[in-house]
């Protein structure tokens, strides 16, 4: 076949209408180290071609635009996740169903004007656990405050009266209506991010037991080995290498050991804390209120 400059100009017609005409291919998958127990943050591998633009749903009600997405599912379930990969006004699509298994602890998400936090809840304390979940799914703890905030301390919330409350209530006296007898288990210590229960003192709470719904999270300082040493022989608790280390790494409260119940860890967000702790305060309480939401991942 003989190519003419009138052969050679048609070809590239129809190839460049062929190509004009092509219609884009959805494609992805999951990242290969994805963990997929919630709280899961799944990474999305677009695979997609001749895509100008993409929409990704992810089964949650969320969606994004982005050409490789990264998404948390913060509850266990089965997703179906679709992506509509597109080319002026060609669409192509692609689902595929994810499940999200369930954590073994159980997990609740915090979050607050300054940021969210994910906490796991330890089995070894269930009365304080149940009660927390009990509380979180009826819908208790949202929109109050953190009322009384101590940098280099602790955060603290959860009295129901700060809902709404004027700016100059005083706050930290509400509950339920019921105490939670102590749970105290040597394994767990104040280092920073550990959750426990407020209570009232001493003096008119021999038994030491917890107030049913106020808590507070741990900020602390940094802690040395000499006041660990000190604390052993002033109370007579034996740390192991493996709470020193934790203390040396992270900071914390070792002086609340065995006086409150540790009922829970931060495990994400740990910079929350710093920012609710550097609050500007009147008293102890923020100037600006710093409210909660607080839902149950598992």
């Amino acid at each position: 076949m003989i190519f003419t400059k009138k052969t050679i100009g048609s070809w590239c017609i129809i190839a460049t209408l062929f190509t004009a005409c092509s219609k884009p291919i959805a494609d992805f998958r999951i990242s290969d180290e994805a963990v997929k127990t919630a709280p899961a943050k799944i990474t999305f591998k677009n695979k997609s071609k001749k895509a100008e633009s993409y929409q990704w749903d992810f089964g949650d009600g969320n969606i994004s635009s982005e050409e490789t997405p990264s998404h948390q599912y913060f509850k266990p379930g089965k997703y179906t996740v679709t992506l509509k990969a597109a080319k002026e006004d060609k669409i192509n699509t692609k689902s595929q169903i994810i499940e999200i298994e369930a954590p073994e602890e159980c997990l609740i998400e915090m979050e607050t004007s300054m940021g969210t936090m994910i906490i796991l809840l330890y089995s070894s304390t269930p009365n304080h656990r149940d009660n927390f979940i009990k509380l979180t799914e009826e819908g208790f703890y949202d929109d109050l405050l953190f009322h009384r905030v101590i940098n280099g301390f602790m955060i603290q919330g959860g009295d129901p009266n700060s809902r709404n409350a004027s700016s100059n209530a005083r706050l930290g006296s509400g509950g339920p209506g019921y105490q939670i007898p102590a749970e105290f288990v040597d394994s767990l210590i104040h280092i920073k991010g550990a959750l426990a229960a407020a209570r009232q003192p001493d003096t008119v709470n021999p038994q030491l037991k917890s107030s049913g719904s106020q808590f507070y999270i741990v900020q602390g300082v940094s802690v040395s080995r000499e006041q660990l040493d000190q604390l052993e022989k002033r109370t007579g608790l034996k740390y192991t290498d493996a709470q020193r280390k934790k203390y040396y790494q992270l900071g914390g409260t070792p002086q609340l050991d065995h006086n409150y119940v540790i009922y829970g860890q931060v495990i994400s967000g740990m910079e929350v804390i710093d920012k609710i702790a550097a609050s500007t305060v009147n008293g102890s309480r923020p100037k600006d209120d710093i409210k909660m939401k607080i839902r149950v991942i598992k």
